[in-house]
């Protein structure tokens, strides 16, 4: 089964990510933790896809417009507390699986050295099968 795991971090004042006001270090091992994930679960072969993402002030929202022309507004909402900024898809045998994988990225060390836990929001990838019965 596929899973999506969506990796929500804090919403900073400016609309960028705050890792680029952390020191060096502690963006250093972020990222390490980060990579020691992409490697594993590349050997393991869970590993469909993933992708970080441009910061938020980047972000538009699309809508069509009444002649089905592209409306396109900036986003994301500026009341929100937390933005989406990567997502791993996995390919496991299980939800747990999928929980498992979340919970070991949502500990990634913050700017202090300690697991930051993220909100890591995970859904189930449906397939054709999913919609039918």
């Amino acid at each position: 089964m596929k899973y999506i795991l969506m990796m929500h971090a804090p919403h900073g004042k400016t609309g960028d990510y705050q890792v680029k006001q952390w020191p060096r270090e502690a963006l250093e091992a972020h990222m390490a933790h980060m990579g020691r994930m992409h490697r594993e679960l590349t050997e393991s072969g869970e590993l469909a896809g993933g992708e970080g993402l441009a910061p938020p002030a980047e972000a538009k929202v699309v809508r069509a417009g009444s002649n089905g022309a592209p409306v396109v507004t900036d986003g994301p909402f500026p009341e929100s507390k937390e933005f989406l900024a990567g997502f791993w898809l996995v390919d496991v045998e299980s939800a747990e699986r999928a929980y498992e994988i979340a919970a070991e990225t949502s500990a990634a060390p913050g700017p202090d050295g300690k697991p930051m836990n993220m909100a890591m929001e995970v859904r189930r990838v449906m397939d054709a099968s999913a919609m039918e019965g």
